[in-house]
Parts: C-alpha cells; structure tokens; sequence
C-alpha cells in the first residue's frame, strides 16, 4: 500500500527524518570539541555512535594531522592500543620542553567490541602548533567492524557536494601571538622598528625599513645583513634623476655618524629582500640580521606591514616594488 504526501504530510516527513538518521550522517565519526585556538592544548574526543551499518565496531584508527604534536592517548578496558610514530615536516616548539621535530602519527585502538546499538568514545590529548591564520585540521578516521569497514577520510571540497563519509574536523582560531621586540641593541646602536611590506603571491622582492640611532663617539656602518625568507640582502638608494625615480644598490654600506640616526624607509634608503622564498603577508613577524662594522651581527624581527605600507608620496604606485613602473635600476 502507498501513501500519499499530499495528504500525509506529516508522516512523509517523519519517515524522510528516520531515513536520514538511519544513513550514513548518523554514523559519522566526529571530535566533540569542533574548534580550538592554536597555541594551546587540546583533548580530542573521537565519537563513535554507530557501527558499519549493524556490525559493531572492533578497531578505531586517527591519522593525526600536521601541526598537532605531542600526542598521548588515553587507554580503553578491553582495547589494545598501538601507536605510529615518525617525523614532522618541521620543528614544533612546544609549551614545556624544547622543539620537537617527531612524534605520533597514527592512533590505534583495536581489539574491542564495540555493538551497532551502543555509543562510544575514544580520547587523546595534544598540543595544537601555533598557526598565524585560521584554519582547519582534518583527522581521518578507519573504523573497522566485524567483517567490514567505514573509511571517515573525505575532505570536503569548497563549494562542492557534501562528503558521504567526511573526515572529523577541528576549525583552529589563530594563535595569539605574543608581540614581536622593535628595539634592539649593538653595542651603541639602537635599531628600531624593522620591517618589511607585504608582497603579492609570486613576489620575489620586498622592501625592508628601520631606524638606528648611534649613541656612542665613534662612527659605524651598516654592511649587510640576511632575511629568513629572502635568499639576498642588499642595500639599496631611491632618488629623483631628472623627473625619473631611479634605485640602485649601496656600495661599502650605509655609515651612521656618532649622535646621528639612519633611517631607512620608503622612497630613500630602504633594504632589498630579494629572491624570496615565499609570501610576506601582513600581520607576520620574520627573524632577520643586520651585520655593523664595528659592532657585528644583530639579530633583529621584521614585522609584515601592509603592501602599500609607508608609501611616499612622490613613490610611483606599490613604491620600490611596484614593477619598476617609471624607474630606472641602476647598477
């Protein structure tokens, strides 16, 4: 016999609601605590609400994501757990102890029996590496049954259909990070404030600005120096020639009078970070060096500042690294 929705309406509708808890959206495999701050511990509870389809569960397999160390999981009666270990893509400094470069990247509980009508969880404690950006982890899943399995692996892809089997997920805020020093010493030199632009995707120069002040009787100069992400460091001079804007590089350094102060900022003196290894985005804070001398090797942090950050107003559009458009380069 068949019914009509038209004129069960309600009924039509319970049954759709008992067929879409029945499938496999009932089952998923989540983390009870979807979201977290970077930076900070974390204790992922994995749940397991349903089996494969009526088989009940015997074996429950995390792959843990990159980003998330010092992983410990917690025991279950009756399961026997197994861990794989290896190494990160990079270095992790962790809140207690020093940088850790591997650690788990698998977790197995197996063993147990775990039926279709009962729910369960299965627990692990982390630390979530500081992330300057909001993002999300994925930690894919294997739940083994009886004679069977669910693969909980599927990322989902922007704007497209929802996964049939989707991965648990953990939205990460960014971490709050602790303010970058803009002062720093050299002997009698005090540098101030560096920083650099931010640089479109593909850019391989950026502009680098600061400020030294010499407080002692003996002159100084500033003759190189290196940027984490840049493969050359040069200094370099902007000036008006003739109605052109004209840059080229600063031969045997940039010297700072006793009493005096440099400053090197848009549309003058200024440092080109070349062959850059990756983006400058705004809002981020890059170890660098600045080499004097007389008073040696500082190490000094460039904070990321906006692309047009500190443009003059005689710069052409984007300043020294707008394209070169209406300047000379000169070597």
């Amino acid at each position: 016999m068949s019914i009509s929705c038209a004129r069960t309406a309600p009924l039509c509708l319970a049954a759709a609601l008992f067929a879409s808890l029945a499938g496999p959206a009932f089952a998923h495999v989540t983390l009870a605590e979807g979201q977290a701050t970077s930076g900070t511990s974390y204790r992922g509870v994995l749940k397991v609400p349903h089996g494969c389809g009526e088989a009940a569960t015997t074996a429950i397999k995390v792959t843990i994501p990159e980003g998330v160390v010092s992983v410990k999981p917690q025991p279950k009666a009756g399961w026997t757990l197994a861990l794989e270990k290896g190494p990160y893509e990079k270095s992790y400094e962790v809140m207690h102890g020093g940088p850790v470069k591997e650690g788990v990247k698998t977790i197995t509980w197996s063993g147990g029996n775990l039926p279709n009508a009962y729910y369960d969880e299965f627990v692990f404690i982390a630390y979530l590496a500081p992330q300057a950006q909001a993002t999300k982890l994925y930690f894919p899943v294997l739940q083994s049954c009886e004679g069977t399995s669910a693969d909980w692996a599927q990322i989902p892809q922007e704007g497209g259909p929802r996964p049939e089997y989707p991965a648990p997920v953990l939205r990460l805020a960014a971490a709050a990070m602790p303010a970058a020093p803009s002062t720093f010493k050299a002997g009698a030199l005090t540098i101030e404030q560096p920083w650099a632009r931010a640089t479109p995707g593909g850019a391989k120069v950026a502009g680098g600005y600061l400020k030294i002040t010499n407080t002692g009787t003996l002159p100084d100069k500033l003759i190189g120096g290196s940027f984490e992400r840049a493969g050359r460091f040069e200094m370099h001079e902007m000036s008006m020639n003739n109605g052109v804007m004209t840059m080229r590089p600063v031969a045997g350094g940039l010297e700072i009078a006793p009493g005096a102060t440099l400053a090197l900022a848009p549309g003058g003196y200024h440092l080109m970070l070349q062959d850059l290894t990756q983006p400058l985005k705004q809002g981020e804070s890059v170890k660098g060096t600045l080499t004097f001398e007389k008073a040696g090797t500082v190490n000094v942090v460039f904070e990321v500042r906006g692309i047009g950050a500190g443009a003059p107003a005689s710069a052409p559009a984007g300043g020294e690294m707008g394209g070169m458009g209406g300047m000379e380069h000169q070597h």
